[in-house]
């Protein structure tokens, strides 16, 4: 049964997100496993081949013994960087979003619908050691369907959901623009991140608004930031612009 969670913006703005269910959280878990077991096969044939083409020198016990100290340390840490800071890094710097998720359509989001920081996705991503390590994700499985917001452990560690992604339409720019003339990057100069998030926000989740409540919103936060752009927009709504800001200067 799909779920749904509402969260309130700092402006008082709700946004409606979609729960990423359990099957395709683990399925997208399952194409990440592929990646990085493919990933660790072409390395580890690297290496071998790598130490056939360059054995240590002969009559060289101590050198050898400081080569596999070496090459044993190395193993750790790409292990370690393979199988858990590839999530980390992924969900840090790609959106919330590793391979997996991106092809299912999901991603991570902080409680709030902000995007996940670098301290969330560690929080979630040491969690996620302990859940494989028992029965291979069993735990988070059970977890998962007991939690109203679907939360695996890491999860509720760091204050994290997993929502389907909802991409937001693109309008042509120059239908919206009027004359063309201004750079998209001068037009919002004076927006604070926070406004600039909450466009985005806005536009990703305006078709889960019924047309009233769109209108509301819409005004709300237009309202704010009009006097702030450098070209006048008068000539289209306060959706419309909003929905144009997000796909052309802010994206």
């Amino acid at each position: 049964m799909e779920r749904s969670v509402e969260v309130a913006t700092g402006e008082s703005v709700a946004f409606s997100y979609e729960l990423a269910g359990l099957g395709s959280r683990f399925f997208a878990v399952f194409i990440d496993l592929v990646i990085q077991v493919s990933v660790a096969v072409i390395g580890g044939l690297l290496v071998v081949w790598a130490v056939t083409a360059f054995p240590p020198p002969a009559g060289a016990p101590q050198i050898s013994k400081i080569a596999q100290a070496i090459l044993t340390a190395v193993f750790v840490f790409a292990g370690f960087m393979l199988f858990v800071g590839y999530f980390i890094v992924f969900e840090w710097r790609w959106g919330g979003r590793t391979p997996g998720k991106r092809l299912l359509g999901i991603r991570v989001v902080r409680d709030g619908g902000f995007p996940v920081d670098f301290t969330a996705a560690v929080i979630r991503n040491v969690v996620r050691i302990f859940e494989a390590s028992f029965g291979f994700y069993a735990i988070s499985a059970v977890a998962t369907l007991l939690s109203p917001q679907n939360r695996r452990l890491g999860d509720m560690a760091a204050g994290t959901i997993v929502v389907r992604d909802s991409r937001f339409e693109r309008t042509t720019a120059a239908s919206l623009r009027g004359d063309g003339r201004e750079r998209e990057d001068d037009v919002v100069r004076a927006l604070t991140p926070a406004e600039r998030e909450l466009i985005r926000r806005y536009v990703e989740r305006r078709k889960t608004l019924s047309l009233d409540a769109r209108t509301t919103v819409a005004a709300q936060i237009a309202a704010t930031i009009r006097p702030k752009l450098e070209v006048s927009f008068d000539h289209i709504d306060d959706d419309h612009l909003l929905v144009h800001l997000a796909a052309t200067a802010l994206s």
